[in-house]
């Protein structure tokens, strides 16, 4: 089972890689105009409708899951680095996990946060004026 979820990793990375690359948008453009342009020689038909609607159908249901996976390592990686950040600097080790909290805790957090930090701003601005009249 390791093995797939590796292989997988690997795939979702390179393919998530590729979808993002411009020459990856100019293709799709580029298939898009020529099934558009084929219209007339296919009469318009219900056939040829099919073909570009199963067609991206498919690929986005796929694509989905390549991208989510991607998005979904790479935002565990973020959260790694900063929680070893948080681990290692000055910061509160409460917020080692805060990840987790739900919608309602996240935005008390929030809250105290900004409220810390403009506490530290004001006592900053203290700080300089003394030392400006001290001068």
């Amino acid at each position: 089972m390791a093995d797939v979820t590796k292989l997988f990793s690997k795939f979702a990375t390179r393919t998530s890689k590729l979808a993002g690359k411009p020459a990856t948008f100019v293709l799709a453009v580029t298939l898009v105009v020529a099934w558009a342009a084929t219209g007339p020689l296919f009469g318009f038909s219900d056939v040829w409708q099919l073909v570009i609607n199963t067609s991206t159908t498919i690929i986005t249901f796929l694509m989905i899951f390549v991208l989510q996976n991607s998005q979904n390592r790479d935002s565990e990686a973020i959260q790694a680095k900063l929680d070893e950040l948080i681990l290692v600097g000055a910061a509160h080790n409460r917020l080692v996990g805060v990840e987790k909290l739900d919608e309602r805790e996240l935005d008390k957090l929030k809250r105290e946060l900004e409220q810390q930090a403009e506490e530290i701003g004001e006592e900053q601005e203290e700080r300089a004026a003394e030392m400006a009249s001290n001068t």
